[in-house]
C-alpha cells in the first residue's frame, strides 16, 4: 500500500498506482473526491511517466488545445509523495491521469 486518505488508498500495481476511491452507493454521474484542493474524478485509469515525458506530454496536450479536467501542475507540493499531474478525458469519457514524481523512490511513500 501507499498514501491514503479517508477516501482513497493507493495500492503498488507493478509499480504503478491503483488508486481506489470511495463513492456514493448510488452514483449516476461521475462522482470527484478532493485531492489536495482539486476534485479528481473517483473513476479514473492513472499512467506514470518519467519527469521529461510527462513534460513533453503536457506540452503537446496544451498545443492540442486539450481540455483538461485538472490542469497539468504539482500536487503535495514540498511533501512526501510530490508528484507532477494531469487529468483529461479520453473519447469514451473516462478519466486519464498522468503523473510523474522526480524521486520515483517516493511513489508510493507516505
Amino acid at each position: 500500500m501507499g498514501r491514503e486518505s479517508d477516501r482513497w488508498i493507493d495500492f503498488d500495481f507493478f509499480g504503478h498506482q491503483i488508486t481506489a476511491h470511495l463513492a456514493p452507493a448510488q452514483c449516476e454521474v461521475a462522482s470527484t473526491n478532493p485531492v489536495d484542493g482539486k476534485n479528481v474524478p473517483v473513476r479514473h485509469f492513472g499512467a506514470i511517466l518519467e519527469w521529461e515525458a510527462w513534460h513533453a506530454l503536457a506540452d503537446r496536450l496544451r498545443e492540442a488545445q486539450v481540455d483538461f479536467l485538472i490542469e497539468p501542475g504539482i500536487r503535495f507540493e514540498g511533501q512526501v509523495g510530490e508528484q507532477a499531474t494531469m487529468f483529461i478525458m479520453d473519447p469514451s469519457q473516462n478519466g486519464l491521469e498522468f503523473k510523474s514524481f522526480k524521486d520515483m523512490s517516493t511513489i508510493f511513500a507516505r
